[in-house]
């Protein structure tokens, strides 16, 4: 295959289509980025602003900019970052809003651990980006509270949310389609993401540094800094091993290598679906974490799951390359096709293709592509929601920007398989 014509539609698609939309239609002059645009594209300026959005819009200019050096790109890496730091972060009881209103006020101040997860992204991101010490400091603190208000030391694993107190909360759902689970696949995946790029953030500082990054005896002659990079790269590093080992001890079905969804507090299954999507993402996200440890062992455990786990995923993709939501416990199935679905197969194949040796998943890879250019796209910018699986017209009825239509997953495939691809193509 075309390796390089492969790279150009993707840098092509991030550049000129993606990146341009977010800066030129939904940069808010009240500060930071609109909440919503519709699946119309007509702009809802008045709409709440979720702290997932902001949160992976600065993730994802921060590492445009990284890919690229555009300066255009880290100006809105920043505008976002000031925009979380002034309104999302909790500074009275610690953590990040659930949601503010379109002037920045505090609207739904829950603390639900998914969303503290990805400003974790976000922030360790733009200190990769721009070396502001601020934001890394801000990204251990809320990796701090994760720890002491979320992580189940009696029982493993994390629970899902807490009112703004750190209180027990009823309703720990993250959206109306979620089950009202106390411990769920979702969350524990993207804390591991957030705790990942917070410790390869770190360990680049560390490296930078001339620090070890093992806690020794000698920490007691290091200068403050120093100790205290050493102690959080072990603290960061320990919980990221934990989430690996609860995936693939207790997430991770032994028998089918679906991810199962829900759990309560004792780790019993409660029902769900095969989320093809969340399998596919999952299968490279934990490989991806396993070789920020660098630990030999763990990355040949996690090697040999992740395999299981992406063709457990890839039961869901269909013979033109797209792949179908989920399939629900009685059997139907829910094959509409999702934008971020599509991205993560992409990037999920293309990691099949350059760490488990299967070079035809690359030629996988760029059908599925193909067919996400020729249907998902949308010309005037940006992708639409999905295509729907009755009579595959664009869907119009969910967002094209908004709470959960985010600039994240399709700006991700593009840079993951641009950098699969050169590394496929200098073996």
């Amino acid at each position: 295959m075309d390796y390089e014509l492969f790279k150009r539609e993707l840098l092509d698609n991030l550049r000129c289509n993606i990146l341009p939309y977010w800066m030129d239609k939904m940069e808010d002059p009240r500060g930071g980025f609109y909440g919503r645009r519709d699946g119309h594209d007509r702009l809802d300026a008045d709409a709440p602003k979720g702290a997932i959005l902001n949160a992976r819009i600065l993730w994802t200019f921060s590492a445009a900019y990284i890919a690229t050096s555009d300066a255009a790109y880290l100006q809105a890496a920043s505008r976002a970052y000031d925009y979380v730091k002034a309104h999302f972060l909790d500074r009275e009881f610690g953590g990040a809003y659930w949601s503010v209103n379109a002037d920045g006020s505090p609207l739904d101040t829950k603390k639900q651990y998914y969303a503290i997860a990805f400003i974790i992204y976000g922030l360790s991101e733009y200190y990769r980006a721009c070396g502001d010490e601020d934001a890394l400091g801000l990204a251990v603190g809320l990796f701090d509270d994760i720890e002491k208000h979320s992580r189940d030391r009696e029982k493993g694993g994390y629970i899902e949310a807490s009112t703004r107190e750190w209180e027990p909360i009823a309703d720990m759902r993250l959206s109306e389609h979620d089950a009202n689970a106390s411990k769920t696949m979702n969350t524990h995946l993207h804390i591991l993401e957030g705790y990942t790029n917070l410790l390869r953030a770190l360990k680049e500082k560390a490296a930078r540094e001339g620090s070890t990054q093992k806690v020794s005896m000698l920490s007691s002659l290091f200068e403050d800094t120093d100790f205290w990079l050493v102690g959080t790269i072990g603290r960061v590093e320990e919980a990221t091993i934990n989430l690996l080992d609860i995936f693939l001890d207790k997430i991770e079905d032994g028998r089918t290598h679906h991810l199962r969804l829900f759990f309560d507090d004792d780790w019993n299954v409660q029902p769900g679906a095969e989320s093809y999507g969340h399998d596919i993402e999952a299968s490279w996200l934990l490989l991806e974490s396993a070789h920020v440890v660098g630990d030999e062992k763990i990355t040949a455990k996690t090697l040999e799951h992740t395999r299981h786990i992406a063709f457990a995923g890839l039961q869901g993709r269909c013979c033109d390359g797209s792949m179908v939501y989920e399939r629900h416990p009685d059997g139907r199935y829910d094959d509409d096709k999702h934008w971020w679905v599509q991205a993560e197969n992409v990037i999920g194949q293309m990691w099949l293709a350059q760490f488990h040796g299967l070079a035809e998943q690359a030629e996988r890879a760029w059908q599925s592509w193909r067919y996400i250019a020729d249907n998902l796209v949308d010309p005037e910018g940006e992708w639409y929601w999905s295509r729907k699986g009755a009579d595959r017209s664009v869907n119009r009825s969910d967002d094209k920007a908004g709470f959960w239509k985010c600039p994240y997953h399709n700006s991700r495939m593009c840079l993951e398989a641009i950098r699969s691809l050169t590394a496929l193509s200098e073996k």
